[in-house]
């Protein structure tokens, strides 16, 4: 007994001294067992004079922390009383393009839209769709839709994006119509010139820049300043998204702009294409950052391949050879819809991604996620060149 105690002894006095100050741990610990201790003897219980819970615990002054930030709210999947702004919203008769989904899905969220398209026999058709409760094709796929029938605003414009007084106009009309605006969606694409380089007509090609990326210039010179209004009080949305402690809202708008998962990756048949939605790509990056200080968030949604009219609607239409080509041509090996990219825009449009500004959102069913998968032949269908404003 007496020698294990005597190696104990040795043991403790053997120990690596610790250099240097003590770890910040230990005193504060010290402190709080300590104030503890004479709360407890000085008064015990009820009235005594210990030591007030509420005091820090390190002794340090209350104006030495940083004042707490509020809890954070739960964001909702509602865009009631936003109002939003959709570019080539039309698509063929009662065909489900990009854009036409995306207004029919914001419209479902409770928001309501503005639907801009060239054709505006086109935008009118979606603005019905909208008004019969999204219920366009029948297909209910034993889901129980939520229905707010009779509820749901839209109206329809004929809008070209290659003309800077036509994009104020849509604006204006969104202003006039619901005293607001709060997201815009700019889709409008076409496929423009065939060719590479060398056989590219110029002039188109200049065209095909001119819809697919400025007029997303132009529709946000049109927008933004409308969007700011909404940091005023007097023009916040009635619920509430998670404001700072100022009680400024988060979130003045939200952009989203259709590119491609062409302008991702090299391999497509046509420069002009390719390379206007590349440079989708990087307008939204350069957005994102410059309207920050906005609070308007900026994203890209980039579809793959996707079975809309734009691809199906040429003369030759699209055979089911070349359909089953192009579902080879993803992870899963199945095809997407304008549903499914109607479905990441209105995510990136509202309040659950209001954390969510420059990023680049493949809706490919992974073709950009893996090496080998090849993209030749990507525009297998009949080329069929829209006009200005036509639906994706």
């Amino acid at each position: 007994m007496h020698r294990t105690r005597s190696l104990l002894r040795c043991t403790s006095a053997a120990r690596p001294r610790i250099l240097g100050p003590a770890p910040a741990l230990a005193p504060r610990l010290l402190t709080a067992r300590n104030t503890s201790s004479s709360s407890s003897s000085s008064g015990g219980g009820g009235g005594g004079g210990g030591t007030s819970s509420s005091a820090d615990p390190s002794g340090a002054p209350p104006h030495a922390h940083p004042q707490r930030a509020p809890r954070p709210t739960r964001p909702t999947r509602s865009l009631a009383g936003r109002v939003a702004i959709v570019t080539g919203a039309g698509a063929q008769g009662d065909g489900i393009g990009n854009g036409r989904a995306a207004a029919i899905l914001l419209a479902e969220a409770g928001c309501a839209v503005v639907c801009a398209d060239a054709r505006e026999e086109a935008a009118q058709e979606t603005v019905a769709m909208i008004e019969r409760d999204g219920d366009d094709d029948g297909d209910d796929d034993g889901m129980t839709r939520t229905r707010t029938k009779g509820t749901r605003q839209a109206i329809s414009i004929a809008a070209d994006v290659t003309s800077e007084r036509d994009c104020q106009r849509v604006a204006d009309a969104a202003l006039a119509r619901f005293g607001r605006l709060d997201i815009l969606v700019n889709n409008v694409g076409v496929l423009g010139p065939p060719g590479d380089a060398v056989a590219v007509d110029m002039a188109a090609f200049a065209r095909a820049f001119d819809v697919n990326v400025a007029s997303m210039v132009r529709m946000a010179k049109a927008c933004v300043p409308v969007m700011r209004r909404n940091l005023d009080p007097d023009h916040r949305h009635h619920h509430d998204d998670g404001g700072d402690e100022d009680g400024r809202q988060w979130c003045a708008g939200s952009i989203v702009n259709l590119g491609s998962i062409a302008g991702l990756r090299g391999g497509g048949p046509d420069l002009a294409y390719c390379a206007s939605k590349g440079a989708v790509v990087n307008l939204t990056r350069a957005m994102a950052a410059q309207h920050a200080a906005d609070r308007i968030r900026v994203n890209c949604v980039c579809p793959g391949m996707v079975y809309t009219p734009m691809v199906y609607g040429g003369p030759a239409g699209m055979t089911e050879a070349a359909r089953r080509a192009r579902r080879e041509r993803s992870l899963l090996r199945t095809e997407g819809s304008g549903w499914d990219v109607g479905a990441g825009v209105r995510f990136l449009a509202g309040d659950e991604a209001r954390w969510i500004t420059g990023v680049v959102l493949p809706i490919d069913a992974g073709a950009t996620a893996a090496v080998g998968i090849g993209m030749s032949g990507l525009y297998a269908s009949a080329r069929r060149e829209p006009a200005p404003g036509s639906g994706n």
